[in-house]
């Protein structure tokens, strides 16, 4: 993880770049591989009424950003309360990215919609033609609910699509509810 840090009209003191790499190593014990970049950024304000400091977290993910502001009377409080709202949000992140690499796998009908084109049951495999009329690929292992012996061609399917070796490919065929 790449770390920066930053302190805007104030000094940079040890104590809080020793809270901030305790927390850095926080992250990368509790998110491995996961958080890509870290940037720390500390200001004095002059809003006596917001606080008299101000600290903002950066955190880069693969394919999403996490933002955390904070302001307090203390750097040592802000940065605390930054850490532990940035833990939460990347949670959240994670929770999001397995859900939708959930959904994804168990896709819903509406991924594709096609005919058996040709079935090769003795090699275990067939074609399906999508709506859009491209071959999609498929092996016995992808059919759900469903033997190859009670296919035929021109059957209806649905299907969820992936990238194959050879191009489109079927990760699950069934048939249509």
């Amino acid at each position: 993880m790449e770390l920066k840090i930053e302190a805007r009209n104030v000094e940079l003191r040890k104590g809080w770049q020793t809270k901030i790499q305790e927390e850095q190593e926080k992250l990368i014990r509790h998110y491995p591989n996961f958080v890509l970049h870290l940037r720390v950024s500390i200001a004095a304000t002059t809003h006596y009424k917001e606080g008299g400091f101000e600290i903002k977290l950066v955190a880069t993910v693969p394919n999403d950003t996490a933002v955390v502001t904070r302001k307090a009377e203390t750097v040592r409080a802000a940065l605390t309360e930054s850490f532990d709202v940035l833990t939460l949000q990347l949670k959240e992140i994670q929770r999001k990215k397995r859900k939708s690499h959930k959904q994804s796998h168990n896709a819903d009908p509406s991924d594709g919609f096609g005919i058996i084109r040709k079935i090769s049951p003795h090699e275990s495999y067939g074609f399906i033609t999508s709506v859009d009329e491209r071959d999609i690929y498929f092996h016995e292992n992808a059919l759900k609910n469903l033997n190859m012996d009670e296919l035929s061609e021109g059957d209806s399917v649905t299907f969820g699509e992936t990238v194959g070796d050879k191009g489109p490919q079927a990760s699950w065929v069934r048939a249509p509810r």
